[in-house]
């Protein structure tokens, strides 16, 4: 399996997956079983830079292989824990959604109250605009108008089609009336 060599060392492809390399270390391990039988015997390579006994190789390899075991079964227990997490986290939710509930009801929005839980106040929404109540009212007009008298369903997807934008402009104040022309005798009653 190697696949090139660079400063004498053999490199294996890159490719190779832990899961695959651990495969690959019982396999060598069966290997120095079979064709080294004497557990003492020296292994000598690398340019007599390692120097090892076929039993110390073996604890080696044995070490690849009981990591990558560790490692699945801690996967698979995480994963575990993942799945009993996400079981009981929709009744939890709810839970937490009512006490949530419960302490705005009884806390109302004091927000120092509020805080000491972590919950924020609730946003007061903006009050409309004429503008956009005018806006609001011709959309739904035209939506109306879209829909005719259709079934429900067809209801649902019809939209009116309204751009609508509102153009204010004021009112020009009509002529004043002429003055009635001024007499001596003015009439006031007591």
């Amino acid at each position: 399996m190697p696949s090139e060599r660079e400063n004498g060392e053999i490199m294996t492809k890159k490719t190779e997956t832990k899961t695959s390399l651990a495969i690959r270390v019982g396999k060598l391990q069966t290997g120095l079983r079979k064709r080294y039988p004497t557990g003492s015997q020296k292994l000598t390579f690398r340019g007599a830079q390692i120097v090892i006994s076929v039993d110390d190789a073996i604890a080696k390899l044995q070490a690849v292989a009981d990591n990558r075991a560790a490692v699945t079964a801690a996967k698979a227990e995480a994963a575990a824990k993942i799945d009993a997490e996400n079981t009981a986290l929709k009744d939890l939710l709810a839970f937490v959604r009512a006490l949530v509930a419960f302490i705005r009801f009884t806390f109302g929005d004091d927000p120092t109250a509020l805080d000491d839980f972590g919950v924020a106040p609730l946003k007061v929404r903006a009050p409309s605009t004429a503008e956009q109540k005018a806006v609001a009212a011709a959309k739904r007009q035209a939506t109306r108008e879209a829909r005719g008298e259709v079934g429900a369903k067809k209801r649902k997807a019809i939209k009116g089609n309204v751009t609508a934008q509102l153009v204010v402009t004021p009112e020009t104040p009509a002529a004043p009336a002429a003055a009635a022309p001024a007499t001596g005798s003015a009439v006031t009653k007591g």
